[in-house]
């Protein structure tokens, strides 16, 4: 049974189109991702700034204490 020319190119623009939309929905989803990792790297930034205030702010210990064993 011959495949039908006219049946071979609908098809085909069928997948065109269907492939355009899949393109479109991961332009879509890969902008997302760029503003979810801005926003990681934000957060991360934000953890960082927040960790060097406590260090700024933690009393600082004259005599710390050692690893080593006393007398037994």
């Amino acid at each position: 049974m011959p495949l039908d020319l006219d049946s071979l190119r609908a098809e085909r623009d069928k997948l065109k189109e269907a492939l355009r939309a899949l393109e479109l929905d991961q332009r879509k989803i890969e902008a997302e991702l760029k503003i979810l990792r801005q926003k990681e790297i934000q957060t991360k930034r934000e953890i960082e700034a927040l960790s060097t205030l406590i260090e700024i702010q933690e009393p600082v210990d004259p005599n710390p204490k050692k690893n080593d064993k006393k007398d037994e």
